[in-house]
């Protein structure tokens, strides 16, 4: 139901906004992120509301002392362990940089097209997919079967939206399906989206717009100009570190962060227990 309710106001949005947008590039990326926002958080709203009974901040958006500090430590998490991707494979001689943004265009330009990678790579699409896969679906899925179900088919979900991006691979999209149960295990030890809405966040940004390598196949502006030419089954090639084995050990490294992240939140070093209303 969620979903058709998503169709539907993506459909009427479109249809009602068409007329007055501009054919450039970037304003019709803005334009389609911007109406699958509204309709995805419309949808999931009202089927919480109506459907569920119960509210949309129930999903694990309570507002509360720890939400800006869980968003920053998976923004930085995530930016951390792109960095190490990226120092290993410069030192493995896999990676040459070619230039820096700087070098060719001014600094109000590269702080206008930062601006809007990190809404377009970043927050949009973080919190449309985790309002969604670990919000809506996840919490339903596990209420009405159990847990496993509920982590298994959301990260099978959340893998399969990326079946149709270029260079996409059977290894991407089990690596992809890796990081699902990450973002969900972030979930499950915070009780909140914040965690994992930082982490996804960042993920992108420093990926694609920081260090240059592509965002599950997708290129952006980037601040280094860089040429890839590691082995593809460790580097991820032309879709990204999350289709090569650097992104397993990134993953991998990251649940053990979040797992240790979760013992001091447990300690009283986040203060989620202490919400707003």
């Amino acid at each position: 139901m969620q979903t058709i309710l998503e169709l539907g106001f993506y459909l009427l949005l479109v249809l009602f906004f068409s007329q007055r947008t501009t054919p450039a590039t970037q304003q019709v990326d803005l334009f389609d992120s911007l109406v699958s926002l509204i309709a995805i958080t419309l949808s999931v709203g009202l089927a919480r509301r109506y459907l569920d009974r119960r509210s949309l901040k129930s999903l694990g958006l309570d507002i509360h002392q720890g939400l800006v500090l869980n968003l920053l430590v998976g923004f930085l998490l995530a930016g951390g362990l792109m960095g190490g991707i990226y120092i290993v494979e410069w030192q493995m001689g896999w990676l040459e940089v070619q230039g820096y943004a700087w070098e060719q265009v001014t600094g109000t330009t590269i702080l206008g097209e930062l601006s809007y990678g990190l809404l377009i790579f970043g927050l949009l699409p973080s919190w449309q997919e985790e309002l969604t896969d670990r919000g809506y679906w996840l919490q339903n899925i596990k209420e009405g079967l159990n847990i496993a179900w509920g982590i298994s088919l959301t990260s099978a979900i959340f893998a399969g939206r990326h079946l149709l991006n270029p260079h996409a691979s059977s290894l991407s999209t089990a690596i992809i399906f890796l990081a699902g149960l990450w973002l969900a295990y972030s979930y499950f030890v915070t009780r909140q989206l914040w965690l994992s809405l930082g982490i996804h966040a960042g993920w992108n940004f420093f990926e694609g717009l920081v260090f240059g390598f592509p965002v599950s196949g997708l290129t952006t502006f980037h601040l280094i100009e860089q040429k890839n030419s590691g082995p593809d089954w460790i580097t991820g090639g032309s879709f990204g570190p999350e289709a090569g084995l650097v992104g397993i050990v990134a993953i991998s490294l990251g649940f053990l962060f979040v797992y240790y992240w979760g013992q001091l939140c447990r300690r009283g070093l986040w203060a989620g227990k202490n919400t707003i209303s």
